[in-house]
């Protein structure tokens, strides 16, 4: 019985210490640290005056947003692959919201938690159209551009193998010099996530001189990370990623939000706003965060559209970043 006692005693502090965690500290500082990429168009870019914008961009304020009640407390510190983890194992950062791929081994090795999926993904290939290349299994030989410390690597590997082609790989630290590289002749083909061949093919002056291929050869499921041991942040995070997803399936929007809090009649919406339940203080935020979320930055629709949908220079089509009720497979589960 004693050593039972010690064991519960043990379990008490260390609930205890995980919800003094990260909301809290977050809260204090006033500020959201927020791992972005160094530059990938669409998702994670400054302009010439430093402001940040994209996909993952949008993330970051929808969480500021919901735990600091503005989207714009955030401090984006931009990190390459290679970085990304020991930032956020550190404490460098409160949570990765960087075009990181969830996989078994960063899940389970790395001390660290993925809070679901923001964008589905898939690497593909960019070749030159003058090289009349059709197919990603005419590749045989060819010499490939490929960021250093991502999945690109082993699963260009994996393909090649499995197809009995050769190749050569030349690496290096960032996008940009990935794609300088690429453009100016290095390398034959590039490859990464389709998302980033969209993203790096805006970059020249005429874009139909280079073409993407058909093929897709792995599963890229895209989204913020956080460290292992404090569940509330964990929870949080998460949550407020499904907030915005469940506001695009409900049908509300940055704009009609405040309508939506006066007049539904949808017992999730109320639980969702915060206008019953207790949906933003089982994670240790407001009653209204997750509607704080939605009204300064946004539902996923318009996170989405407005980043790299059919009217930006992207011009990615919505495919199975859909709601799943519209032939894709973007999912929360319930707000209940």
């Amino acid at each position: 019985m004693k050593r039972l006692f010690k064991l519960s005693a043990a379990a008490a502090l260390v609930a205890t210490l995980t919800m003094a965690g990260t909301v809290d500290d977050v809260k204090k500082a006033g500020v959201l640290k927020c791992g972005v990429n160094t530059g990938l168009a669409g998702f994670s870019e400054a302009d010439s005056k430093g402001n940040w914008r994209g996909l993952d961009v949008d993330f970051c304020r929808a969480v500021a947003a919901a735990v600091l009640g503005d989207a714009t407390k955030v401090k984006y510190v931009p990190l390459n692959a290679k970085e990304r983890f020991t930032a956020l194992q550190s404490g460098e950062i409160d949570v990765l919201s960087r075009n990181t791929t969830w996989t078994n081994t960063r899940d389970t090795t790395l001390g660290l938690n993925f809070a679901g999926v923001s964008y589905y993904d898939g690497q593909g290939f960019m070749v030159p159209a003058s090289l009349g290349v059709k197919s990603a299994k005419e590749l045989d030989g060819a010499t490939l551009c490929i960021q250093a410390g991502t999945t690109t690597e082993m699963n260009l590997a994996d393909y090649f193998r499995a197809n009995g082609m050769k190749f050569k790989a030349i690496t290096f630290d960032t996008n940009d010099q990935v794609d300088k590289a690429f453009f100016s002749g290095r390398c034959d083909i590039l490859t990464t996530d389709q998302s980033g061949l969209y993203a790096a093919r805006t970059k020249v002056a005429d874009p139909s001189k280079y073409v993407i291929l058909p093929e897709i050869i792995s599963k890229e499921p895209l989204g913020p990370v956080v460290r292992q041991g404090d569940d509330q942040w964990f929870n949080a995070v998460k949550w407020i990623l499904n907030s915005v997803i469940t506001a695009e399936e409900k049908g509300i929007t940055s704009k009609n939000v405040d309508d939506a809090a006066k007049n539904t009649n949808d017992p999730e919406v109320k639980r969702l706003l915060g206008i019953e339940g207790s949906m933003g203080a089982n994670v240790g935020l407001s009653k209204d965060a997750y509607k704080n979320a939605i009204k300064q930055v946004g539902n996923y629709a318009e996170m989405f559209e407005r980043n790299v949908g059919v009217n930006t220079p992207l011009k990615i089509s919505r495919g199975v970043n859909a709601l799943w009720n519209k032939g894709g497979i973007l999912y929360s589960p319930p707000f209940r």
